[in-house]
C-alpha cells in the first residue's frame, strides 16, 4: 500500500504546510489541556501534541477504557486518563473543576454517517447535547478557551449526523453569549474541516481490507469526492487556531484542504499499487450522503487569518432565543421517542444562520 498512500499524498498534497507552532507553543507550554474524545483519531493526535508543545499535563476524557489504557502506555505520566461520557454533566463538570483546564478541545463525536442515520437520537444526543454540557461546563469552570472540532459535514447538512454537528457549531455560540451575560470569559471557537487520512472507519483503511481479500472495492458512485488532511496536519492547524481564537469571540475557523478527492480514482490507484486484478463495485449513495462535500456556507465569507492554511468562516448571526427553543424541542422528542419530530426539529436548527 506505500506507493498507493504517496500518490494520495501528492494528489492531497499532504504534509505541504510547514506550521509555525510558536504561538500554539506559547498557548499551551506549562499548562493543563483536556480533550474530550481523546482516545479518537484526532483527540489523540491532539493530546500527543500538546505534550509535545510542553502542556504541564494533557487530561484525556472519553468512555473508551480500553484506547484510554494504550494511550496512557504511549505517553506516559503527564496524560490523565480519565473515563467518562460527554452526555454526563455532572460527570463532565467534576473532571474540569477537579483539573481547571487551561483550554479545551471537545473532539468527542459520533461521525459515521451511515450508522448514525440509524441512530439519530444516539447521534444528537452525543453530538449536540454532549457539546452543550461540555460548553457550559468549561464556561461555569472558566476555562479560557473552548475549542469545538467541527465538520464540513455540517455545511448544508443531509445527513442527521452534519445535523448534528452544525447544531453543535450553533450550541457554542449560544455557550459564549450565556457566558457573556454573565459576566464569563471562556472563548469559544470552532474548527471545521474534511476527512482525515486514516482516522477510524475512513476509506483507505476499508480499501486495504477489501483488497486483502481480493475485492471487489465498493465506492458509492463514479463522482463521489471528499476532502483529506493527514491527521497530524489537522491538528496543527487546531492548535494554531486555538491561538488565534482570542481575538474575536465567537469564530468558525476552516482549515484550507486542498483540491477534493475523487473516492474512485483513489480505488484504481490502489488497486494498481496492489499488483492484482481487482473489480470495482458501485453501490450507489447510502442514506445521508452527499457527492460532494463544502467547507463553508453560500451566505459565509472566508477571511484569512495570518496562516495560509487557516481560513476564518464570517456568515450572519442566528436568533439564540428561536435556537434554544428548537433545542428544548429537540430533547422532548428524544424523551417521547418521536423520531420524525426529532428529524423535523434538527433540519430546522441546521438552517439557521446559513441563509
Amino acid at each position: 500500500m506505500k506507493r498507493a498512500e504517496k500518490e494520495l499524498e501528492t494528489l492531497k498534497e499532504c504534509g505541504r504546510l510547514q506550521t509555525d507552532m510558536t504561538e500554539a507553543r506559547e498557548l499551551i507550554k506549562g499548562e493543563t489541556v483536556m480533550v474530550t474524545g481523546g482516545a479518537g483519531s484526532i483527540g489523540s493526535e491532539l493530546c500527543r501534541s500538546c505534550l509535545a508543545l510542553g502542556a504541564k499535563r494533557v487530561v484525556a476524557f472519553d468512555i473508551c477504557e480500553n484506547g484510554l489504557f494504550e494511550l496512557e502506555n504511549h505517553l506516559g505520566e503527564r496524560l490523565v486518563p480519565v473515563v467518562g461520557s460527554v452526555r454526563e454533566h455532572g460527570r463532565v463538570d467534576s473532571v474540569v473543576k477537579r483539573y481547571m483546564p487551561k483550554i479545551l478541545f471537545h473532539a468527542a463525536a459520533h461521525k459515521h454517517v451511515p450508522m448514525m442515520e440509524k441512530n439519530p437520537f444516539e447521534c444528537v444526543k452525543n453530538n449536540l447535547f454532549g457539546t452543550l454540557i461540555t460548553a457550559l461546563a468549561a464556561s461555569e469552570n472558566n476555562v479560557e478557551r473552548f475549542v469545538l472540532i467541527s465538520t464540513d459535514k455540517a455545511v448544508e447538512p443531509k445527513c442527521i449526523m452534519g445535523e448534528s454537528k452544525r447544531a453543535a457549531e450553533l450550541a457554542i455560540r449560544l455557550a459564549e453569549g450565556e457566558a457573556a451575560a454573565k459576566g464569563r470569559k471562556t472563548c469559544f471557537a470552532a474548527v471545521r474541516f474534511g476527512n482525515v487520512l486514516r482516522s477510524a472507519g475512513s476509506v483507505i483503511p476499508l480499501f486495504e481490507e477489501q483488497i486483502a481479500a481480493g475485492g471487489p472495492l465498493t465506492v458509492t458512485h463514479p463522482d463521489m469526492e471528499r476532502y483529506f488532511m493527514t491527521i497530524p496536519d489537522a491538528v496543527k492547524l487546531v492548535l494554531t487556531a486555538a491561538a488565534f481564537a482570542d481575538r474575536e469571540r465567537g469564530q468558525t475557523f476552516v482549515l484550507d484542504m486542498g483540491k477534493a478527492v475523487n473516492i474512485c480514482r483513489l480505488a484504481r490507484e490502489m488497486i494498481e499499487a496492489s499488483g492484482r486484478d481487482i473489480d470495482i463495485v458501485f453501490t450507489g449513495p447510502r442514506r445521508g450522503e452527499k457527492l460532494r462535500e463544502r467547507l463553508c456556507f453560500k451566505n459565509e465569507r472566508l477571511c484569512p487569518t495570518g496562516h495560509k492554511g487557516i481560513l476564518r468562516a464570517v456568515g450572519s448571526g442566528f436568533d439564540e432565543e428561536l435556537f434554544a427553543e428548537r433545542v428544548y424541542g429537540v430533547l422532548e422528542s428524544i424523551e417521547r421517542g418521536n423520531e420524525h419530530r426529532l428529524k423535523e426539529l434538527m433540519t430546522e436548527i441546521a438552517a439557521m444562520g446559513s441563509c
